[in-house]
């Protein structure tokens, strides 16, 4: 319609059918005025708001082939568009591709623009028929399912209620059956076909009174080796070599030795050495203890394993047996050996299990000298120069003083101390009224005079360790000094000058990897008898290594081989007159380094 005036923008668009058929819904109103044609479609134009408002108009954006197939799916379900249309009137859908040029009221084009106006689709391809198919198909197969049926009869029946969860489950005893647990077949050590299975190698630390080994019988036990002897001729004269060299030895006071250089003591340790000749397995499992003869002329050598072996080792023996021979008078991990000051053919050993011996290579027994079931002993010093009175100590933290001279296995005198347990003793060797206990985090020095039964308060204590201590020891001659090994990968040097002193001053913290674990002996640093300013202890640095300090912290030597030396010496000693350092591993080994 051209000329045609109108107020609202984007009509010029729409078809003159189009904009017949919205006039005619319109609610004709009279005009005021008589105008022309061309005046009454404009005031019918400006009207048009009316009809919007009254009439529901539908833009269709331009459609895709997925609305196609949609509309024609809708189709195939409901009467067709155009029959709708013609039994009644329906909005018409005007559309923005509707041709707006043309103001002929041909009927063929009208036509079409009402098909155009109502959204009738093109025709659809071969692949929108069969997809169309399909989907018609497919909704017959889900509406045969009835799964709308049955969500909804679903939905009324009531909710389990569930309850809240219990935060921790309740703890049901295991019944004993006439007081005795059930066990598998594993646990009991036994094989399905009934033959008892050998007993594992262990390989941790045990715990004072968890072996399951039989106690030995009271009294005095054979020294009857427990291996195979090759000749036991051999085996007397090994015994004779020992109580010989018992009798050269010098009193104790003569084998005190003045303080050398640290020069001089340097060059004295770079001249030991090791070769293949000395080292040997001394003991079947690992070491717990070591000692060393004091003799001048033979190199002697003790050592004491977990489970309750004591192995001796005589240097330069020829024989079949290698000079070693092994022996067991305990059920339990020995935990120290010494022999004795006045009479080295005595070698004393106490034991977790609870039994002090002596070793006595005259009259080749193992004679039991005190014997306590309930508590297993951890260590012992002596208290007198000839080595009669022993001062033990206890796992539970009590001490006990032994009198070897008292007939029986009975104590003298059983003590509390304050400590948690007690992993080691040691005796003032300048004053021997005082002795000095390690366990637990605590590091204490006590008054022998003043021991009682129920607990009593220390004239010392050491502080400074955060963690479990492993030992702690006086300097050999003057006692001046305190060495201590703690769990902390810590260690300390105290002044212990006087003893009287409620905090003696710590003198060292030396950084010091401490961490056996359960795999290795706890390491126990101990001073050189020699040079008491120096202490010896194993160490886990590679290559493997024994080292030797000063007290002030420095590193003095580092005893290694590459050969022969390829494991940890937890524990180590040292020849109080002779340049010999004797070092045990956890195979049972030992290594002598000597000039």
């Amino acid at each position: 319609m051209e000329g045609m005036e109108t107020d609202m923008p984007g009509l010029e668009k729409f078809s003159p059918g189009a904009l017949q058929r919205l006039q005619e819904q319109t609610p004709k109103e009279k005009p005021d005025v008589k105008d022309s044609p061309r005046r009454s479609v404009r005031i019918a134009l400006e009207r048009l708001p009316v009809a919007f408002s009254n009439t529901p108009v539908l833009l269709t954006p331009k459609r895709g082939p997925q609305k196609r197939l949609l509309e024609a799916y809708s189709r195939s379900e409901e009467p067709s568009r155009k029959e709708k249309v013609r039994g009644q009137r329906k909005p018409q859908t005007l559309t923005a591709d509707s041709d707006s040029g043309s103001d002929s009221d041909d009927h063929t084009e009208d036509s079409d623009n009402e098909d155009s106006i109502l959204g009738t689709p093109a025709p659809l391809s071969e692949y929108e028929k069969k997809r169309l198919q399909s989907i018609k198909d497919n909704a017959k197969f889900f509406a045969a399912l009835n799964i709308l049926e049955t969500a909804a009869t679903l939905k009324k029946k009531t909710k389990v209620k569930i309850p809240p969860r219990q935060l921790r489950r309740p703890f049901t005893k295991v019944q004993e059956v006439n007081g005795v647990r059930r066990r598998s077949m594993r646990l009991q050590r036994v094989d399905p076909s009934g033959t008892p299975l050998p007993e594992p190698a262990v390989q941790f630390d045990p715990l004072p009174g968890d072996e399951n080994q039989p106690m030995k019988p009271v009294g005095p036990l054979d020294m009857e080796p427990i291996h195979e002897v090759q000749d036991e001729a051999v085996m007397l004269d090994f015994l004779n070599t020992w109580k010989k060299a018992s009798l050269e030895v010098p009193p104790c006071g003569a084998m005190k030795q003045p303080l050398s250089s640290l020069k001089g003591y340097k060059a004295r340790l770079r001249s030991m050495t090791l070769v293949e000749e000395r080292v040997a397995k001394v003991t079947k499992n690992r070491i717990f203890s070591l000692a060393i003869h004091p003799s001048e002329s033979q190199t002697l050598v003790a050592a004491g394993d977990r489970w309750g072996e004591i192995g001796l080792w005589n240097l330069g023996h020829e024989s079949a047996d290698g000079g070693v021979y092994m022996f067991e008078p305990h059920s339990g991990p020995v935990g120290c050996l010494h022999f004795s000051p006045s009479h080295p053919a005595h070698l004393l050993s106490v034991s977790y299990d609870g039994t002090l011996r002596c070793c006595d290579v005259t009259k080749t027994v193992f004679d039991e000298v005190y014997r306590d079931e309930a508590a297993g002993f951890s260590s012992f010093d002596f208290l007198s120069d000839d080595g009669s009175n022993l001062l033990v100590g206890h796992w539970d933290a009590d001490v006990s003083v032994v009198d070897r001279r008292t007939p029986g296995t009975s104590c003298e005198l059983l003590a509390q101390v304050n400590s948690k347990s007690v992993r080691t003793v040691h005796v003032h060797p300048a004053d021997r009224n005082y002795f000095m206990t390690a366990g637990g985090g605590d590091v204490s020095i006590y008054d022998v005079r003043r021991l009682k039964p129920k607990g009593m308060r220390p004239v010392a204590s050491l502080s400074g360790n955060t963690k479990s201590v492993g030992s702690a020891y006086f300097s050999p001659i003057t006692g001046n000094r305190v060495v201590t090994v703690c769990a902390d990968d810590r260690i300390r040097v105290y002044d212990t000058t006087s003893l009287h002193s409620e905090a003696p001053p710590l003198l060292l913290s030396l950084k010091h990897n401490n961490k056996t674990d359960r795999w290795l002996t706890r390491f126990r640093p101990v001073w050189d008898p020699r040079q008491e300013d120096c202490f010896v202890v194993g160490s886990l640095v590679q290559p493997r290594q024994i080292e030797v300090f000063h007290e002030s912290g420095e590193l003095v030597h580092s005893f290694k081989d590459a050969n022969y030396l390829g494991s940890v010496c937890s524990i180590n000693v040292m020849h109080p007159t002779r340049n010999i350092l004797v070092g045990g591993n956890f195979s049972g080994r030992a290594h002598v380094f000597m000039d």
